[in-house]
């Protein structure tokens, strides 16, 4: 900690009278020592992390922290006010404030060192030393550790120094707290006196930052179980990772305590423990309590529930009183989402074929009678009879997982033949969706039957998959698979007819759906519409044409809020245009997702202008006669686009669309009091006016 804190970002006379003037004097003198690049930028993302959590500390401590684009390296300023500053704790204000400034992009050694201060704040020697100290530089010796809190004291004595009059009261809270619920709690302490060994508890913190909390925390509940005989085993979640307890040290455990304002991680790791769940500061202020709580909970036998395998795949994803509308969609959103990565393999490696080895690849003979090793043709048509093989896979896959997201296991066998069935009668993926449910639906309805307890163990084995693959291929050859295999033609002869303002409307829907949702069911539902048409031997001109334009309006959202962030940053947040940064290429790969941190901040601005430019996107590419064979790839798939400058136009034009909409609309809305965020037009335009100073919004 020898760089992060020198005298000149030590105030020990700080005359603020509000946490937002605190986090100002102190961040001020990091920008003077060059720690600190934007003050208002950084100060913003302080404030944005007040927002989620008070960071003041029984005790009398305030700890305002943050990770910030706008810091050059880990910093600590740390200020004394004689009359308190309300930091939002329970026992008052705060006469000592920690100022913590880390990089957006810290690495693990100096988060570490960060959250070896949040520890040494439940040290009440190190604070009251802290409150008697004169110098600056004796307090900035005490923080980096290079000298002992007895030694300050030392010092501030010869000095003639005494804590101010603020941090009396103060000093002890944290440890007085502790042994107060330890010593004087009218809760009487379970009895303990057989046991052979101390009672022992695991314990997991963690907080939103995962810098100050999320130690601090640890360091309490750690005291505290010393104080009380306990011993107390740890486990951080923070920024710089964490290191999983032992299994051994968990299976040995009597109690379990969780505090944390993030989930946690692997948390299934302590089913089955008496376990007491509370928020981080509850671990901070409150762990002696917190102790007693699982102690008792342990002497009543309570425990938590163990998790178990029950339910579908969906069931255990979801909330048990969901609808049955919900539970359909994510149904065929399982089919769908183990699908992709075969169209994606498939729909590349053919694309790439018909680069290598022509437009004719698809006439080539197998490359297990012919292939010769130095012919580009033959190498081209081995990628593409790969490719035509994973391709084979994608209804199979599609029915077999809609079935397992249904029943689980059982459902796949069912679910894959029935996949199979609609490749060989032409039902394509009417045909798969069609199978996937009622595979599903047959195994569901085989598990409720009451079965001998003799038969029960053959049942995954043999009963299930033999009756439910029987029923779904009656069902397929002899009554429903020839009506879908006329649907499915029906809609590829309708595909292959549309031209002119028909296809252009066709092209600005699914532009309209591949950005409504930003990766969500809407989305997947125009690109598997999309995927269906080119997952055949010979797709047709129509089925390619529909494949372009859903890829390029999918490219639009993140590529305009890329473009966006650029070009107005100031109307986007720290964080936002950190992530416009990432959205250049995630844009330009095809992941619609880039553009969801910006949606979920802003929907009602956000996601329209996505649409809009989506469908201007959509419908000029149909316009243009654009083509894709390869079902993903983005710009790296441009030499395999038929049309690929007037491609490059569209998916240009709905980028500029999208993101002139979303200025105008971020520019017009009006600043919300106290928001540390974006600026507005108008805020930036006064604040021109008056020094050149930016007003935030």
């Amino acid at each position: 900690m020898s760089e992060m804190i020198t005298a000149d970002l030590v105030d020990l006379d700080l005359s603020a009278e509000s946490k937002e003037a605190a986090a100002r004097a102190l961040a001020e003198r990091m920008v003077a020592k060059g720690r600190v690049t934007d003050l208002d930028g950084f100060l913003a993302d302080v404030a944005a992390r007040e927002a989620q959590m008070p960071t003041g500390l029984d005790g009398g401590i305030g700890i305002p922290h943050c990770r910030s684009e706008h810091v050059t390296e880990p910093t600590l300023a740390f200020g004394r006010s004689a009359a308190g500053i309300d930091f939002g704790a329970a026992d008052g204000p705060a006469d000592l404030v920690f100022l913590i400034a880390a990089p957006a992009g810290a690495d693990d050694a100096h988060l570490t060192i960060l959250s070896s201060l949040a520890r040494q704040l439940m040290n009440t020697e190190f604070t009251e030393a802290l409150r008697a100290v004169s110098a600056p530089e004796t307090a900035a010796a005490l923080i980096r550790g290079d000298v002992t809190p007895a030694e300050a004291a030392e010092d501030a004595a010869a000095e003639g120094t005494s804590a101010p009059e603020a941090g009396k009261d103060t000093a002890t809270a944290p440890a007085a707290a502790s042994a107060g619920a330890a010593a004087g709690s009218t809760t009487p302490e379970p009895a303990v006196a057989t046991e052979a060994r101390p009672f022992r508890i695991v314990a997991v913190t963690s907080c939103p930052t995962g810098i100050a909390h999320t130690y601090m925390a640890a360091e309490s509940l750690e005291n505290a179980g010393r104080e009380a005989g306990v011993e107390v085993t740890v486990e951080t979640q923070g920024s710089a990772g964490f290191a999983r307890l032992d299994p051994a040290v968990i299976a040995a455990a009597d109690g379990v305590v969780l505090a944390h304002d993030v989930p946690v991680r692997e948390k299934d790791r302590f089913a089955g423990k008496p376990t007491v769940d509370v928020g981080v500061k509850a671990g901070i202020n409150r762990p002696a309590e917190l102790i007693a709580e699982v102690r008792a909970k342990a002497e009543r036998g309570e425990r938590t529930a163990p998790v178990t395998d029950t339910g579908t795949p969906v069931d255990r994803a979801g909330d048990s009183t969901e609808g049955y509308g919900t539970k359909l969609r994510k149904w065929l959103m399982s089919g769908v989402s183990y699908m992709v990565p075969f169209v994606a393999a498939g729909g590349l490696l053919i694309a790439v074929g018909f680069a290598v080895g022509g437009w004719t690849v698809d006439k080539a003979p197998s490359v297990m009678d012919h292939f010769v090793w130095t012919q580009t043709d033959s190498w081209g048509a081995l990628l593409f009879q790969i490719g035509g093989v994973a391709f084979k896979f994608l209804v199979p896959v599609l029915a077999g997982y809609i079935a397992y997201g249904m029943a689980d296991r059982p459902g796949l066998v069912p679910g894959f033949v029935g996949g199979a069935i609609s490749l060989s009668i032409d039902a394509g993926f009417l045909g798969g969706l069609a199978a996937g449910l009622i595979a599903g639906g047959v195994v569901l309805a085989i598990q409720r039957v009451r079965i001998p307890a003799a038969v029960r163990g053959i049942m995954p084995v043999v009963v299930i998959p033999l009756i439910s693959s029987a029923v779904v291929g009656f069902l397929m050859f002899v009554v429903i698979g020839k009506p879908i295999a006329a649907a499915q033609k029906g809609m590829t002869d309708w595909l292959n007819g549309l031209t002119g303002t028909n296809a252009v409307l066709l092209g600005a829907l699914l532009g309209l759906m591949m950005c409504f949702d930003l990766g969500g069911p809407v989305n997947k539902v125009a690109y598997t519409f999309a995927t269906a048409g080119i997952a055949v031997a010979g797709p047709s001109d129509s089925a390619m044409k529909i494949m372009a334009a859903v890829m390029a309006a999918g490219m639009v959202p993140p590529l305009a809020m890329a473009l966006a962030t650029t070009v107005r940053g100031k109307l986007f947040t720290p964080a936002e245009r950190e992530n416009g940064k990432a959205a250049w290429v995630l844009g330009a790969s095809f992941i619609t997702e880039g553009a969801i941190p910006f949606a979920a901040a802003d929907p009602l601005r956000v996601i329209p202008s996505a649409m809009v430019g989506g469908a201007v996107t959509g419908s000029l590419s149909m316009m243009f006669d654009a083509t894709l064979r390869a079902p993903h790839g983005g710009i790296f798939v441009v030499p395999l686009i038929g049309n690929p400058f007037f491609y490059l136009i569209a998916i240009a034009a709905g980028v500029c669309v999208s993101t002139a909409l979303v200025i105008v609309l971020k520019g017009l809305r009006k600043p919300a009091q106290g928001t540390p965020v974006a600026e507005s037009a108008e805020s930036r335009a006064a604040g021109e006016k008056k020094s050149g100073q930016a007003v935030a919004a």
